[in-house]
């Protein structure tokens, strides 16, 4: 409840204090001049990394594993792409910060540390914060798919149907008599 306090009332006033002071200063026209420059830097880095992360992204998929890591960074441009294009200047600081790839990781690591305080201490991201690591490599961890009180290693839940001759092989799936 603070964090939409904060979102829809403290920062609009704040940023409206801010352009009106700004603009006392320097007047009108360059902090107008501030505000699209700002707005077309942001795109035009906003884009370029977003391009960087997906290729990375891609390659992830393409051996085969989870890119969980890129798609938190994705998430983290995606903000920061819509703080530069709202206009002000703390907004703009929030969104030139999050396109600074080591301010990204410390606003992830801050994230998560908040989520896991809340409870849900099985999210598992490349930050390193899952109690389960070794259950699952990558995504979120589900409690139902592991087994704590086994070492034995993997276990498979199924069902299985023995076929005794070779003549039931050719009308699977099996037919009612």
């Amino acid at each position: 409840m603070k964090v939409f306090f904060l979102l829809f009332i403290v920062l609009p006033v704040t940023e409206l204090m801010l352009l009106i002071k700004v603009g006392s200063t320097i007047g009108i026209m360059p902090t107008l001049g501030l505000i699209l420059l700002t707005a077309v830097i942001g795109a035009t880095l906003l884009r370029k990394q977003g391009l960087q992360t997906l290729l990375r992204a891609n390659q992830r998929l393409q051996a085969g594993e989870i890119p969980a890591d890129e798609m938190f960074q994705g998430f983290m441009l995606a903000l920061g792409g819509a703080f530069l294009l709202t206009p002000g200047f703390v907004t703009d600081t929030l969104g030139f910060a999050l396109l600074i790839p080591s301010a990204r990781a410390y606003f992830g690591r801050q994230l998560m540390q908040g989520v896991t305080k809340n409870g849900a201490s099985g999210i598992y991201t490349s930050f390193g914060t899952s109690n389960h690591a070794d259950s699952m490599k990558g995504g979120f961890y589900d409690p139902r798919y592991t087994n704590s009180a086994s070492s034995d290693g993997d276990i498979i839940d199924g069902e299985y149907e023995e076929i005794k001759d070779s003549a039931s092989i050719e009308r699977y799936p099996p037919q009612k008599k």
